[in-house]
């Protein structure tokens, strides 16, 4: 392998890596949000998940695709998120067997303090000499990974199928 070679690939999972631990430091740093609010009925993805939904009326198959959360995490976390007051469950007039979730006044309310802590976050950020530009720089970083992968995984998909028939 090249000089060239090793190198991409270092910092191919040096990246991987770092994308690994910001997923975990940022579902702490909301966790600690939650706490120093003394909320205590619902935990960080939850929070997520309602900032996620927010004024929207969503089947959980929908919030699967929009918030790229595991399907059966999804569930769990929506009962949960029902039983506690943070979202109302109803079926559709339309389709007796699609649900649809929306945010009750207790999960606006929190969504309303996570959006608050997002402004003040980004803020902060900016004033510790990280302006949204080099912020914006990262995401297009991110969203040609996100690409890449998303194409390893159709090219995959579309060789099975293929080779399927």
């Amino acid at each position: 392998m090249s000089d060239e070679a090793q190198q991409a690939k270092k910092s191919y999972l040096d990246a991987i890596k770092l994308i690994e631990r910001l997923h975990r430091q940022f579902l702490e740093v909301v966790k600690t949000e939650l706490d120093r609010n003394g909320i205590e009925d619902i935990n960080n993805v939850q929070a997520l998940i309602l900032f996620n939904i927010d004024k929207d009326e969503l089947t959980v198959g929908e919030l699967t695709n929009r918030g790229y959360y595991l399907g059966s995490n999804v569930s769990y976390n929506v009962r949960k998120m029902v039983e506690n007051g943070y979202l109302i469950q109803e079926r559709s007039p339309h389709d007796k067997r699609s649900i649809r979730v929306r945010l009750s006044e207790k999960g606006l309310q929190l969504c309303s303090r996570v959006d608050e802590m997002f402004r003040r976050h980004a803020t902060e950020l900016s004033e510790a000499g990280a302006p949204p530009a080099d912020i914006d720089d990262a995401s297009e970083t991110y969203k040609t990974l996100e690409r890449y992968w998303a194409g390893i995984l159709d090219y995959r998909l579309r060789a099975a199928i293929s080779g399927a028939l």
